[in-house]
């Protein structure tokens, strides 16, 4: 029979955020306090030069909805970054989940942090189980065709990041435990200090200055601008005072 109309899209007829889990009673692998804090980081010192903050997802421990086919499946990345999608300005718009299909944008960087539990598959060293579910590395690599991914273990303070080229994964050359997104104009790198009070070897972003500052440190250079501010002008009051004007009748 000829069909009049063009046949619905994804984002009409499959299942969005509100029809999908966003959480499994029981789960496992759900963030310990490290994870927690890691992603904090990242999150305040991902500051893309060529996207205004409304256009980019940081997300941590968001579902991640990937096969339209199988609209049940789901990984759930510790961290990870998607560039020019709407982000939510009112908490009701808040997203459960991330649908790929309803989004129609994959994420530009995953960030797995390994532990004993998820190393293997996190480096892609399982192989997927008959009628199961893709493994992570599987999902990321040849699914969501994800340019960036990055593995770092605490434990043993390793830092691994892979680039997508062509149908696979390649190893990035780390310079100082650190390399650079050309697209974006940041990198990420390994720093030594402390955040949210903790003292560690940390995960962050840089760019050509530096390493990016945290919303505590951006806090501490405003207040020290505002004192040198304060300070040179009680320099310029005390000068003309000597010069017999009184700053305030200026």
């Amino acid at each position: 029979m000829y069909q009049h109309n063009p046949p619905l899209s994804p984002k009409e007829t499959m299942p969005t955020m509100y029809d999908l889990p966003s959480e499994l009673v029981g789960e496992s692998g759900l963030p310990d306090e490290f994870h927690c804090i890691q992603a904090d980081l990242l999150s305040e010192t991902c500051q893309p030069v060529n996207y205004l903050s409304e256009e980019i997802l940081l997300a941590s421990d968001l579902n991640l909805y990937y096969d339209p086919l199988h609209p049940g499946w789901y990984k759930r990345p510790d961290w990870y970054m998607v560039l020019g999608v709407a982000n939510a300005n009112q908490q009701e718009n808040l997203r459960l989940s991330y649908v790929v299909w309803q989004e129609g944008i994959a994420p530009f960087l995953v960030v797995e942090l390994l532990s004993p539990g998820t190393e293997q598959e996190d480096l892609g060293q399982t192989l997927r189980e008959v009628n199961k579910p893709l493994t992570k590395w599987e999902v990321y690599q040849n699914i969501l065709r994800i340019p960036y991914y990055v593995v770092y273990d605490r434990y043993e303070n390793n830092f691994r990041g892979f680039k997508l080229n062509g149908a696979r994964y390649e190893p990035i050359n780390l310079s100082e435990n650190r390399f650079w997104l050309a697209e974006i104009e940041m990198g990420l790198g390994l720093w030594q200090g402390s955040y949210q009070n903790t003292e560690g070897l940390w995960l962050r972003g840089y760019n050509a200055d530096g390493w990016l500052p945290t919303l505590t440190e951006k806090a501490e250079n405003e207040r020290q601008r505002a004192d040198e501010a304060e300070a040179k002008v009680a320099i310029l009051a005390q000068r003309l005072r000597e010069l017999g004007i009184e700053p305030d009748s200026l």
